[in-house]
């Protein structure tokens, strides 16, 4: 079955870097785009970055472009997503998902952005 398991979150100052990691597997990873996704307290989930099946075509929310950075590794089943100059409001549990199985969802990665 498909599993996805975020890991690298963790409480970061302002200003900080994390790396953010997504390992996949019950899938042909190679074959799905992906997506990271968060979820704020007492807000819904919202997009954060998309990439293709190759790696390229990046597509990212406009509160982070310029911030963070997806990219993926089909030979680890990996994609990640780095995050630097956090802010206070990416304070989130960030999610990633394959866009061919768009209702698997991961436990998470909580990261807290707080000085």
């Amino acid at each position: 079955q498909v599993q996805l398991v975020e890991s690298g979150g963790g409480l970061v100052q302002p200003g900080g870097s994390l790396r953010l990691s997504c390992a996949a597997s019950g899938f042909t990873f190679s074959g799905s785009d992906m997506r990271w996704y968060r979820q704020a307290p007492g807000k819904s989930r919202e997009f954060v970055a998309y990439i293709n099946v190759n790696g390229g075509s990046p597509v990212y929310a406009d509160a982070v472009k310029g911030r963070f950075t997806i990219s993926r590794d089909n030979a680890k089943n990996t994609v990640y997503l780095q995050m630097n100059s956090l802010k206070p409001e990416d304070t989130a549990v960030y999610y990633c998902n394959a866009l061919r199985f768009p209702y698997q969802w991961g436990p998470g990665t909580q990261v807290t952005v707080s000085s």
